[in-house]
């Protein structure tokens, strides 16, 4: 198919719809308006003297593996609080375990969180930051809390402090050197910072309550000895701040006002304003303090966001790689062909509770679909081809037929494409024994070739084995749509083709659902039993000619079949590799 620049471009850029413009409420939101109106940031400057934003949050990722959909509402939720309430968003990256952390995961971490949309630069200023960064200020503090006799050395095994750490109805036992004097503390902390230990020889604990119902605040380990290669710091350091207390002392660091986390870290937040009541004290910030709050993690149903899960599907190899388009990862997501918009909306749809529930994946598709109908143009593709010959219709001929390039957009033009004698239908297009309510081919019935011709179905041509193989019809010259005898013929079908000498032959990947069941690691359930064998199908389909030029990460809507994007990997200009991206309908509505 050709396409007719006169009335707007035929392929519109799809990753241009504007984020919701009218946010709903929720009870972040209502403590940030709360704190804004009693002014409880208002006075705050930065070293220089400079106003500060009342509202600063950060997203803080480890940078141990690939973001997925949980992390992409958390992203949403913590740059478009500070976008509007005219504050400002930090990312910050908790590179504070060196065996787990790599480079790789730092750069895919930006690029997704600039797919989403989102930046973290005030002005020219950046506010890109690392947890790593701060080991030097994260050591004087610690060295601090020694001193004040608020942190000591614990040469307890592992073992040990985990027996003597107690349970839920049970008080902690006081570490046998518990009561190391600081000075002593403090000697073996800085012979474990240069080297003289092995790992686990030695740790350093907070000094808080053993007996304490809240089993976070029974000393905590606050640093651990780790001699291993940090991706940034190098083997500057052998001795590694636990993130329980980096957390905290890099908000405060950033000046971070609101820290935003899921409820898992609901019971930490004690320790969080223990770490902060000590600092402040010790005059190392000033107040106000950063605040934490904690809203429910992502559940999405018929899908599993555990990052040892998802590691054991790449290894194992189910799956083709992190950014596999069935993946829940943000790199298998936009690979699926979802837009930056639709995650946007989808996480502005689903709002933010205080109490875990499941999402229902149809709601992130429903969110998708609607994102891509209003702006996706439109394309003819045929994935089970059967070859229809209009027998009467000359064979050296073509006659071009158009279409809107979207039907509620005229601004966007029309395309053009050609008819000829042999077409491509879809196999389900002709039944040799109509069954009742069916409308399409068969013998002795009409149907509209859509944008083209009135047909009549004469009989069909089978193989050895008796399968179809060929359709047989005549055309009515005078029945070209939008032609003046178009209205003399009524009929009930109307049927989708390409022509069979001018159609793109492509490669097509039919995504669905990873997993059957919408729980499928709940309840100790084995996920890997519930796989979806149908999760992948790849065709190869016959397509309107103009899609030929589609480039990685264009995205259409394949009329009757859903949306449908250029891989952006395997594509290229001439021979595009088109996924599946969501169905028309919910097809696990009724499952």
């Amino acid at each position: 198919m050709s396409n007719d620049k006169k009335g707007g471009p035929a392929n519109p850029p799809v990753n241009a719809a504007p984020s919701p413009s009218s946010p709903s409420s929720n009870f972040l939101r209502a403590i940030v308006e709360h704190d804004i109106a009693s002014g409880d940031y208002a006075a705050r400057t930065d070293v220089n003297g400079h106003p500060l934003p009342q509202v600063v949050t950060r997203f803080p990722p480890e940078p141990n593996g690939y973001l997925h959909i949980g992390h992409a509402k958390s992203i949403c939720l913590n740059f478009g609080l500070a976008r509007d309430y005219g504050g400002r968003c930090h990312l910050r990256f908790d590179d504070t375990n060196p065996t787990k952390e790599e480079q790789e995961y730092v750069d895919t971490i930006i690029d997704s969180v600039k797919w989403l949309g989102f930046d973290w630069h005030d002005g020219r200023a950046s506010h890109l930051y690392y947890a790593s960064d701060y080991f030097p200020t994260l050591y004087a503090i610690a060295e601090y809390l020694v001193g004040a006799g608020h942190a000591y050395v614990d040469s307890q095994t592992a073992e040990q402090m985990v027996a003597n750490r107690g349970n839920f109805g049970e008080a902690g036992t006081d570490s046998p050197y518990r009561n190391r004097t600081p000075k002593e503390s403090l000697d073996l902390l800085r012979r474990m910072k240069a080297g003289e230990f092995k790992d686990g020889e030695h740790v350093l604990r907070a000094k808080i309550d053993m007996a304490s119902p809240n089993m976070n605040m029974r000393d905590p380990a606050i640093y651990r000895i780790r001699h291993a290669h940090h991706h940034r710091t190098g083997d500057e350091w052998c001795i590694y701040p636990m993130y329980d207390y980096t957390h905290p002392i890099s908000d405060a660091l950033e000046h971070i006002t609101h820290s935003i986390c899921t409820l898992e870290f609901q019971d930490h937040r004690p320790f969080y304003d223990w770490i902060l009541e000590r600092c402040a004290e010790a005059n190392f910030f000033k107040r106000p303090l950063p605040h934490q709050y904690e809203f429910a993690r992502l559940n999405l149903s018929f899908a599993i966001t555990s990052k040892r899960k998802l590691l054991q599907l790449v290894e194992e190899k189910t799956v083709d790689g992190w950014d596999d388009p069935r993946m829940p990862t943000i790199v298998g997501i936009r690979r699926r062909g979802y837009t930056p918009e639709s995650i946007r909306l989808f996480s502005e749809r689903i709002g933010v509770a205080k109490a875990d529930s499941w999402i229902d994946m149809g709601t992130l598709e429903g969110a998708l679909r609607d994102d891509l109908d209003a702006r996706a143009p439109r394309a003819a593709v045929v994935l089970q081809p059967l070859k229809l010959v209009i027998d009467n219709f000359p064979e050296d001929l073509s006659v071009e037929c158009s279409a809107p390039v979207h039907p509620h957009l005229p601004e966007h033009g029309v395309r053009t494409f050609p008819i000829s004698k042999n077409l491509w239908i879809e196999e389900e297009d002709f039944m040799e024994v109509a069954s009742k309510g069916y409308f399409r081919l068969f013998p002795g019935n009409r149907v509209r070739l859509r944008y083209g011709y009135v047909v009549e179905c004469t009989g069909c041509d089978k193989d050895a084995t008796g399968k179809v193989i060929a359709v047989h019809c005549t055309y009515f010259p005078d029945s070209k749509s939008g032609s003046e005898g178009s209205a003399n013929y009524k009929v009930k079908g109307n049927i989708h083709w390409v022509s069979a000498h001018h159609a793109v032959q492509a490669e097509v990947r039919l995504y669905d659902r990873l997993f059957l069941d919408p729980h499928p690691d709940a309840g100790g359930k084995v996920f890997m039993q519930a796989l979806n064998p149908d999760s992948k199908k790849t065709v190869q389909a016959w397509m309107e000619p103009g899609l030929a030029r589609a480039l990685p990460e264009d995205r259409y809507q394949f009329e009757r079949h859903g949306y449908f994007v250029a891989d952006r990997i395997d594509s290229v200009p001439g021979k595009p590799v088109f996924n599946r991206i969501v169905t028309l309908k919910d097809s696990w509505a009724a499952k």
